[in-house]
């Protein structure tokens, strides 16, 4: 399994990276986790405009689905349109809500280039991938995912705050791709986002194999966040997600 980080910005678009997206490959079948602000653009230096075969959405903030409208617009409008709809596990209110950020009517709505599925807890096959859905701390309806393939996993924590399910979903994965949204403080708010220190914490009741620190909100000085995640506990390899990069789960 092969793992891309497209976009790695917290709530928006930074200097250096589009929002949350990250990329999944597996068995010759691309799936995309999110497909924040600015995402679409970046995507396309690894992969064509329409090989994503699957996409999950973690929940249903901008930065985190924006880009499916703009992508809405590659499929319907392209050379060779239409082109076939990609499935797309969801929060149950995407298409309405999708299809009212782009300014269009619910029918047809983006289900023109898009077959969507309601997300629920639980676990469910796309393509190669063995997914697994979580319901994790957040103001709105919001999923982490653990994406298995090969003996192999990855998690992936969407927005959270402190979760317990965070870490069911992450037990023993090779890779945690966790937010650090908050520089750490002692009155961070509850069930929004975690810190660098709170993102170690997780993945070291997990006990995880790799910590990538994501969700990066560009105002923050990085090597702090990086510092915070130092001293949660975690013993293994920690690091900050940068667009671009790319891990082979072998």
């Amino acid at each position: 399994m092969k793992v891309t980080i497209i976009g790695c910005s917290g709530s928006f678009p930074g200097p250096d990276s589009p929002a949350s997206c990250y990329l999944l490959e597996a068995a010759n079948f691309r799936l995309l986790l999110d497909f924040g602000a600015g995402a679409l653009g970046a995507l396309q230096r690894h992969i064509g405009l329409y090989d994503v075969d699957a996409i999950c959405l973690s929940h249903l903030h901008a930065d985190h689905c924006l880009d499916m409208c703009a992508y809405h617009v590659a499929r319907t409008y392209g050379p060779d349109a239409p082109y076939p709809r990609v499935p797309v596990h969801a929060p149950g209110d995407a298409p309405h809500r999708l299809a009212a950020a782009y300014g269009m009517p619910d029918e047809p709505g983006m289900e023109t280039a898009f077959d969507f599925t309601p997300l629920r807890p639980g676990t469910f096959e796309v393509g190669p991938f063995t997914v697994t859905a979580g319901l994790v701390n957040h103001p709105v309806e919001a999923y982490g995912f653990r994406v298995s393939y090969g003996g192999r996993s990855v998690a992936y924590s969407g927005d959270t705050g402190e979760s317990a399910e965070l870490v069911r979903l992450a037990e023993d994965a090779d890779l945690l791709l966790c937010e650090a949204s908050f520089v750490d403080r002692p009155d961070l708010p509850a069930d929004l986002h975690l810190s660098g220190r709170q993102a170690a914490e997780h993945a070291a009741k997990a006990r995880v194999g790799r910590l990538v620190l994501t969700h990066l909100v560009p105002w923050h000085d990085q090597s702090r966040i990086l510092d915070d995640a130092s001293r949660g506990g975690y013993g293994g390899p920690i690091e900050l997600a940068r667009s671009g990069a790319v891990y082979e789960l072998d």
